[in-house]
């Protein structure tokens, strides 16, 4: 393709766009361990006087988007839960949720409800400063100050999945606080267990094959 492109023969080089083959792309969604978690989690709560720790300890706490986190008002706020309403983007004005089925209350513990309840409303009545919509690259900052795994945001909402998944929560329960469709929907983007919960999988499926021979 780089040679047609370069003898003229089409307007455009397109190669970027194809995998080479054998190789994957790195996954950039990647969900933090349970240990990685604490971490990070901790981190955040024990320094809540930057509103930015609070963004991603309401991430990590409810799986949440980041549209629909940076579209949480005031009145949003209940005691130990959020209602999701809204999502905003960086592409367009238009705040209408992904799905029906988007549109949900949330719970969370009283240590994240606090720290989101001190927080001072921008004068849209917005709970979180969009800041030019930065929150990838100072997302990546903070993982780098705390030696951690590089992640996304949709990595934190993977991360909550993940370690809901690993408590033996039932699908149903995630699919609805994640705001998914549908079950399927669930299974098919977030069954990917967390090491720890696969090793110990692994041990115990072992253990029960092992008995096979005595």
């Amino acid at each position: 393709m780089k040679y047609a492109y370069a003898r003229g023969l089409i307007s455009n080089d397109f190669g970027h766009l194809l995998k080479s083959k054998g190789q994957e792309q790195p996954k950039r969604n990647i969900p933090l361990s349970i240990t990685k978690l604490k971490k990070l989690r901790q981190y955040c709560l024990s320094h809540t006087e930057d509103e930015f720790n609070v963004l991603v300890a309401l991430a990590l706490e409810t799986g949440a988007r980041r549209g629909e986190l940076l579209g949480i008002k005031k009145e949003d706020i209940f005691e130990y839960g959020i209602k999701i309403l809204r999502s905003i983007s960086p592409t367009n004005d238009d705040t209408q949720l992904k799905t029906k089925h988007s549109k949900r209350d949330i719970s969370i513990n009283e240590d994240v409800y606090q720290a989101v309840t001190k927080l001072a409303q921008t004068k849209e009545g917005y709970i979180f400063d969009w800041n030019g919509f930065k929150q990838a690259s100072q997302l990546q900052k903070l993982l780098k100050q705390l030696g951690l795994t590089k992640t996304t945001f949709h990595g934190l909402r993977d991360t909550h999945a993940s370690f809901l998944f690993s408590k033996d929560i039932s699908l149903d329960y995630i699919s609805r606080r994640l705001g998914h469709n549908s079950i399927l929907t669930t299974q098919q983007y977030y069954l990917e267990l967390i090491p720890e919960k696969k090793h110990q999988q692994d041990a115990d499926a072992l253990s029960l094959l092992n008995d096979l021979s005595l």
